[in-house]
């Protein structure tokens, strides 16, 4: 329970970044209720040298497992060296096993050390995924210098029809999340709970939240997190009927222009999957892939491939059906579906 502690050193590692903050696990268990674990190795002298949070996440349709961290690209094992990596990846087996946990899935930025000896054997992530990301200068003016004409232009286009950004915390919520709500409901997923998003306004300090307008009606928004000299963006939703405004575009650029001009040296657009549109879209503001390594533990190690293509079908319905569903009861039903889902 020494979060100060645990936060100074996550901050100050080199692989540091917002998830494993523990005001994210105590967004999570605030608004939805979920057990929260905060594995921390000490040295001799008393000293942070290695940390893991995890979360438990128990329902009869998904399952029991733990998660580090879910709704989030990143979580894992944050270690000063690979014998300290290993032994909370063994502590968390141990809750695992005391808990009757099916599976452990470590979201890592780099691979996992070899952890011989647990009862745990890991398995292959199926499915490849990747971070994007961008090193940054130190003011937004020399960003907008190193951008293609195109990318320019389109970044001012918006803005010549009238589209404005506000940038701000909880005084935004109502207009994110109605706009976050819609978007979501269009891709075919359960939307967030609302008092997740205000949880994670709160927690985290280095937290805020950007709103595209034409007028008062918000037409995109964003949240972004920091953590030590990153930029984080976890959530970016535009509404479909308005894309031929452009209202993304300026939504990225406001982002990216608060990175620079608060000293942030890099920004991560989040995850995507190597050459389709998001990874595209992310790509041409200058973001380079970096491997996400997603790991899972479980007892008995066995991964049934042959399973994989029945679930895409059965995931695929369900998009569907739920993409043609009113946004009000989306907006009900969504998150206590939501908080089950660990992507």
């Amino acid at each position: 329970d020494d979060f100060k502690s645990w936060d100074q050193y996550v901050l100050a590692h080199p692989y540091g970044h917002p998830y494993a903050l523990t005001g994210w696990g105590e967004a999570i268990a605030q608004a939805y209720k979920h057990p929260v674990h905060y594995l921390m190795a000490l040295d001799a002298n008393q000293e942070v040298v290695g940390v893991l949070p995890l979360v438990h996440m128990k329902s009869r349709i998904f399952g029991n497992n733990l998660f580090s961290m879910p709704f989030a690209d990143l979580g894992g094992v944050l270690a000063d060296e690979e014998n300290i990596e290993a032994a909370l990846i063994n502590k968390a087996c141990e809750v695992a096993a005391g808990h009757s946990v099916s599976s452990i899935e470590f979201r890592q930025a780099k691979p996992l050390c070899d952890t011989k000896g647990t009862v745990y054997s890991k398995q292959d992530w199926p499915f490849e995924k990747v971070r994007m990301v961008l090193n940054l200068p130190d003011n937004s003016e020399k960003l907008m210098a190193s951008f293609k004409s195109k990318l320019r232009s389109q970044i001012k286009r918006p803005l010549k029809d009238g589209l404005q950004v506000q940038s701000g915390k909880s005084e935004l919520l109502n207009d994110f999340y109605r706009v976050f709500a819609e978007n979501m409901r269009d891709l075919g997923s359960p939307v967030h709970a609302r008092s997740f998003i205000a949880a994670t306004l709160e927690d985290l300090e280095a937290s805020r939240l950007f709103v595209v307008y034409r007028g008062n009606t918000p037409l995109a928004c964003s949240m972004v997190l920091g953590c030590g000299d990153a930029l984080f963006n976890p959530w970016a939703s535009s509404l479909r009927r308005y894309s031929r405004m452009s209202p993304n575009m300026l939504l990225y650029w406001s982002m990216l222009e608060y990175a620079c001009d608060n000293g942030f040296q890099s920004f991560d657009f989040g995850r995507s999957t190597p050459e389709e549109g998001t990874f595209k879209f992310k790509q041409q503001w200058g973001a380079l892939e970096q491997p996400l390594h997603w790991d899972v533990f479980s007892q008995n190690g066995q991964h049934n491939s042959d399973a994989l293509p029945d679930q895409k079908s059965k995931f695929d319905a369900a998009v569907g059906f739920w993409a043609k569903m009113p946004v009000s009861i989306t907006r009900l039903i969504g998150p206590p579906l939501r908080k089950h889902i660990g992507l």
